[in-house]
C-alpha cells in the first residue's frame, strides 16, 4: 500500500518535472519560429533583388552549384527517462559560398546568407519540436500510470487492507470467545 502511494507520489513528480521540461522547449520553439519567419523574410526579400537585378536563370543555376547538406550530428540525452535529441550543424572549413563571386552581387550574397540562417533554424526548431514531442508522449505514459495508481490500485489495495483487517479482527473476536469460554468452564 505504502509502494503504491510512493510509486504515486514518484509518477506526479515525474509528470510535474516533464511538463516543465516541455514548457521550456514550447517557449523556445515559439522563439525560434518568430526568428524564422523574420529570417524568411529577408531571405525572400533579398532573392526577389537578385532576380531582378542578375536574372532568374543565372540565380537558379547558382542555386544548383550549392551541395545539399550533410553536416548534421545527432547525440542524446537523458531527462527523466526520455531520450532528447541535440542536433549540431558542423562549420564547413572552407568557404561557404559555393559560387564564384566575379558575376554575382550582394544581394545574391545576402540571400545565400539568410537561406543559410533559415535552414540552420529549421535545424533547431525541428530538436525542439522532435523533444517536445517526445516528452508530450512520455507525460501522456505517466499520466496513464499514475491515474491507474489513483484511481484503481490504491482503492483496490485500500479495499484488500480493510477486508483484512475486517477478517483479522473477525478472527481476533473468534479466538477472544473461545478463550473467555475456556476460562469459564475452567472456573
Amino acid at each position: 500500500m505504502s509502494l503504491a502511494k510512493m510509486g504515486y507520489d514518484l509518477m506526479d513528480k515525474k509528470r510535474t518535472i516533464l511538463i516543465a521540461e516541455m514548457m521550456t522547449h514550447i517557449n523556445r520553439a515559439e522563439d525560434i519560429q518568430a526568428r524564422i519567419e523574420e529570417t524568411f523574410s529577408a531571405a525572400y526579400r533579398e532573392l526577389q533583388n537578385a532576380n531582378v537585378s542578375l536574372g532568374i536563370n543565372f540565380v537558379e543555376r547558382v542555386g544548383y552549384t550549392i551541395s545539399e547538406m550533410d553536416r548534421l550530428r545527432f547525440r542524446f540525452k537523458s531527462v527523466m527517462g526520455v531520450e532528447i535529441p541535440f542536433v549540431t550543424v558542423t562549420p564547413e572549413t572552407d568557404n561557404p559560398f559555393h559560387y564564384a563571386f566575379s558575376n554575382t552581387n550582394f544581394s545574391l550574397d545576402q540571400a545565400f546568407i539568410h537561406f543559410n540562417r533559415v535552414r540552420d533554424l529549421i535545424v533547431e526548431v525541428a530538436e525542439v519540436e522532435n523533444t517536445i514531442y517526445r516528452l508530450a508522449v512520455n507525460v501522456r505514459k505517466v499520466q496513464k500510470r499514475a491515474n491507474a495508481l489513483e484511481n484503481n490500485k490504491i482503492p483496490n489495495l485500500n479495499e484488500l487492507v480493510k477486508s483484512i483487517q475486517a477478517t483479522l479482527d473477525e478472527k481476533e473476536r473468534e479466538e477472544s470467545s473461545r478463550l473467555h469460554i475456556i476460562k469459564k468452564q475452567k472456573a
